[in-house]
């Protein structure tokens, strides 16, 4: 019926003809262009995590399989996005006033203070105001910030948990010949994203114990010293205690009101209690040889006081949306290596019934169990999903042979005092042509009664054997004790003998 454009761009006859061939040009094919060679300059820089890649590159040099847990920090604020951060002359005065307020924490030699301080003010501007805004945060001391350095820290934070997972992916990855990761590295860099979410300072993790107490809403250091005299030395003593027993240490040691008191319960019964369970062995064989590839099984429990299964953290310093997770790693702690390790999340449920039973219905294929003991295997996976638990598995490269005290760390990111470790003992055999049975290693025991099983299966098919023969020749002298009694010949007696012998 008619064409929503103006009349002139409809008249082709005349020069309107150009201009309708250069807007079709234009609209259709340079402007999609333009849009796309943009975007893929800016998403070639990033990683699907938006990680810059040039922020992978320098984790993964600096990373260092001694490296402290105090050292972390130095590591971490080489981010590329953190060089981006801008730099004014205004903020020169309040960061020296940062500085001084939060000296302490910075990790220098107070030896040589005067050639640490200036080595530190050395740095690139952009990381020296980083990690001092890092470190405000840590020490609560946002609150003296000027509105652009608080505008900078809000950004610093907001980056901070994606940076701090690829930074322990880095740590993570296969570095050895073995295609181990380290995990002195790891641990650190799960304790500083601990400290950035909780907002404590990263001294009070070297102080055995107080830490896990600073998370608690209307805690601060004298409350802690002063609660650790009662006979609560540690964070556990203080979660084991009854509610009436923790109102009246509250109420006697920090004078804590009704409320106060309350709402150190509500964060006490959100704190996620852990377990966890692993298996190894491999697949379709009793034993685990040098060179086979084993397969790690690990069900993780969560329990909360409030029965609870997902929830985000109580991080009210902490001012973006942050989700709990936790990395549960199979670690070697005498060569510092790390043999496993899966990130886990408790708070999508449909994604964990989703790859349990994948996981689950892969094993029963290659074990060759029956459609039947399939759906029973998933079912049970799925019941134990539902009710707080989430299922870790992997496979890795037995090592040489040998007997193998590892041990299964299980740590959260976003809580302070609420990893788990379970020790297992992992015995390799030698490899050898005929397959051995024997040496399961499953949460710890070892099982090596399949050669014995063997050789009386063998002794018993042996036993019958000579049991079939002894009755022929039985059956054979009664016959030439009857051809005797009878007076036959011998000759004739033995060669009838013989013949059935041969029956």
């Amino acid at each position: 019926m008619g064409i929503a454009l103006p009349q002139f761009l409809l008249n082709i006859d005349s020069a309107s003809g150009g201009i309708l061939l250069i807007w079709i040009v234009g609209v259709c094919i340079l402007l999609p262009l333009v849009v796309a060679v943009v975007y893929l300059s800016k998403s070639s820089k990033y990683t699907g995590n938006y990680v810059k890649n040039d922020t992978l590159g320098a984790y993964f040099h600096l990373m260092k399989p001694s490296l402290a847990p105090s050292k972390v920090m130095e590591v971490f604020i080489k981010a590329a996005e953190f060089v981006e951060i801008p730099v004014r002359r205004s903020d020169d005065e309040p960061l020296q006033k940062l500085f001084m307020a939060v000296r302490s924490e910075l990790n220098l030699d107070l030896k040589n203070i005067k050639k640490e301080q200036a080595k530190f003010w050395k740095q690139h501007p952009a990381l020296v105001k980083t990690e001092l805004l890092i470190q405000a945060h840590l020490t609560h001391e946002t609150a003296n910030l000027s509105p652009d350095l608080e505008h900078d820290c809000k950004r610093v934070l907001e980056l901070a948990p994606r940076l701090l997972e690829e930074l322990i992916k880095m740590a993570l990855i296969p570095r050895t010949n073995k295609g181990h990761g380290w995990l002195r590295p790891a641990i650190g860099v799960v304790e500083l994203s601990q400290s950035i979410v909780q907002a404590v300072p990263l001294s009070a993790r070297k102080a055995e114990g107080i830490a896990p107490f600073l998370q608690l809403p209307h805690f601060n250091d004298d409350i802690v010293k002063n609660i650790t005299r009662k006979k609560v030395r540690t964070f556990q003593e203080l979660q084991e205690m009854t509610i009436e027993e923790r109102a009246e240490l509250f109420s006697q040691v920090a004078n804590f009101s009704a409320a106060e008191v309350q709402d150190v319960e509500n964060v006490l019964k959100l704190i996620p209690s852990m377990t966890v369970e692993v298996t190894c062995g491999t697949e379709g064989e009793e034993a685990i040889q040098e060179g086979d590839i084993v397969t790690i099984q690990a069900w993780v429990t969560l329990k909360r006081a409030n029965g609870l299964i997902g929830a985000l953290p109580h991080s009210p310093n902490y001012p973006f949306h942050k989700e709990e997770n936790f990395w549960c790693l199979l670690a070697d702690t005498n060569s510092n290596s790390v043999w496993f390790s899966q990130k886990i999340s408790f708070m999508d449920e449909a994604a964990a019934v989703s790859a349990a039973s994948t996981a689950i219905e892969e094993r029963m294929e290659v074990l060759g169990a029956s459609p039947k003991e399939t759906s029973a295997a998933i079912r049970e996976a799925v019941e134990k999903v539902k009710n707080g638990c989430r299922l870790a598995m992997g496979k890795f490269l037995a090592p040489a042979e040998g007997n193998y005290n590892l041990t299964c760390y299980l740590l959260c990111d976003s809580w302070i005092g609420c990893d788990r470790k379970s020790s297992l003992k992992l015995k390799v055999l030698k490899r050898t042509r005929a397959a051995i049975r024997g040496g399961l290693a499953d949460g710890g025991s070892i099982l090596e009664d399949g050669i014995d099983e063997e050789e009386e299966i063998e002794e018993e098919e042996e036993e019958d054997i000579e049991s079939e023969y002894s009755e022929d020749e039985e059956d054979n002298q009664d016959t030439n004790k009857k051809g005797r009694a009878n007076g036959k010949v011998r000759e004739k007696g033995s060669s009838e003998s013989s013949g059935s012998d041969e029956e």
